[in-house]
């Protein structure tokens, strides 16, 4: 990866971490929406430094185009009136919590920073439609089917216990 590539990687990985952030710890609702979308239009930043166009077209289309107005429609079809007030008296749960978030981010730097593999060349046609299209398709034919005849199995399931209860 060059210089430029590195550094606006790192960048939108400092970004999505702070729109991450925005997200936990905004007391309003719309606010940590909006955490949401500039943490997913980061993450879609350093798809594209690792060369995965099509991941990143596809995080902008479906989480940011789609998820998040739909958590704004929501959270404007609820109204203020539903926005929670400050929580008191949980001194021990919050202790309890950032103490176990420690525990997990230590765990996973010091794997990280132990990690010893070597780094390897990008495969030509990764992250583009060719590259997914004959990963899905060539390589993994049968899981594809697999999980596609699940998932109609899952909708003609759902149709018969809507039409059940409709009855």
């Amino acid at each position: 990866m060059s210089i430029p590539g590195a550094t606006l990687f790192v960048v939108t990985a400092i970004l999505a971490m702070a729109g991450g952030l925005m997200t936990i710890s905004a007391r309003r609702p719309l606010r940590a929406a909006i955490g949401l979308l500039a943490h997913i239009v980061s993450l879609a930043g350093m798809f594209l430094t690792l060369n995965a166009q099509l991941l990143a077209a596809l995080q902008l289309l479906v989480y940011a185009g789609a998820i998040v107005v739909l958590f704004v429609f929501v959270i404007m079809l609820i109204g203020p009136a539903a926005e929670v007030g400050p929580v008191q008296g949980r001194i021990t749960s919050r202790t309890l919590g950032i103490a176990l978030t420690i525990v997990i981010v230590l765990a996973v730097s010091t794997s990280v920073a132990y990690f010893d593999a070597p780094w390897v060349e990008v495969p030509p046609g990764f992250g583009t439609v060719e590259g997914l299209g004959m990963a899905v398709y060539k390589e993994a034919l049968v899981p594809f089917e697999v999980v596609s005849i699940t998932l109609l199995v899952a909708i003609i399931g759902a149709i018969a216990v809507a039409r059940s209860r409709m009855e």
